[in-house]
């Protein structure tokens, strides 16, 4: 047992990787007035449990990945299971993994969800594809009318000067997992527009490929979603779009 130990300490898993991060996953430094981070990695109990069953249930080998980068976390989604995309609902039902967490419903987890089932499940697709986002934790600002409402990190241009150091900093650490560099997945027009700037300056990326957001084709596009899979799935396994 000691020996097994040893080794897999010194050749962890892609899910040892993964989990590893997210433990260490915090946000200390100011943000501009009237914006906030929610961490569900440490606001939250019993995340960090369900994040384990999740990764070492779908990424407990040594593949490579395709990396597709979102924006940041919705509060319904990643922002209550820790998991990019992946709602209360979804991940008990497609994923096999019951929790005691509120039952919540995220848009863009429609889409994606419906995605990875004509890829050919979720064992298939996350075999291949590991999700983050340029902010790896869910942003929050303060609403018109009292409270907190999900937010993105360009939203405010102080809110990108802000994060753009943090986030170069996570995307590093994120390419050491071992995803495949040749190509990033982007999500959104707008967030593509700050990638490019930020893998301009790291350098992580040789190229990458730009998709609609989940979001926008289920809210605005639900009629066409059938050739958005179709999209999705010929960049993913092709390589274009």
């Amino acid at each position: 047992m000691a020996t097994k130990i040893t080794a897999d300490k010194l050749n962890p898993s892609f899910a040892d990787r993964v989990l590893q991060f997210h433990k260490e996953l915090k946000y200390s430094a100011p943000l501009p007035p009237g914006f906030g981070v929610l961490n569900p990695m440490q606001e939250t109990p019993g995340v960090l449990d369900l994040m384990e069953q999740f990764y070492k249930k779908f990424y407990e080998d040594h593949q490579p990945r395709k990396f597709i980068v979102g924006i940041n976390p919705g509060r319904h989604g990643a922002g209550t299971t820790g998991i990019p995309f992946t709602d209360s609902k979804r991940l008990q039902s497609i994923c096999g993994i019951k929790s005691d967490l509120p039952s919540t419903h995220e848009v863009s987890a429609l889409f994606v969800y419906d995605m990875i089932e004509a890829y050919g499940g979720a064992k298939a697709f996350y075999g291949d594809v590991y999700i983050q986002s340029m902010f790896p934790l869910a942003l929050v600002r303060e609403g018109s009318r009292g409270g907190w409402v999900n937010c993105n990190y360009y939203d405010d241009p102080r809110l990108i000067e802000a994060l753009m150091p943090y986030m170069i900093g996570q995307l590093k650490k994120q390419v050491a997992f071992g995803v495949d560099t040749s190509v990033a997945y982007v999500l959104g027009k707008k967030n593509a527009r700050y990638f490019e700037q930020l893998n301009q300056k790291a350098h992580l990326f040789e190229r990458m490929i730009v998709l609609p957001h989940p979001r926008y084709i289920q809210q605005y596009r639900s009629r066409d979603k059938d050739l958005f899979i179709d999209e999705y799935i010929r960049a993913l396994k092709e390589g274009y779009i």
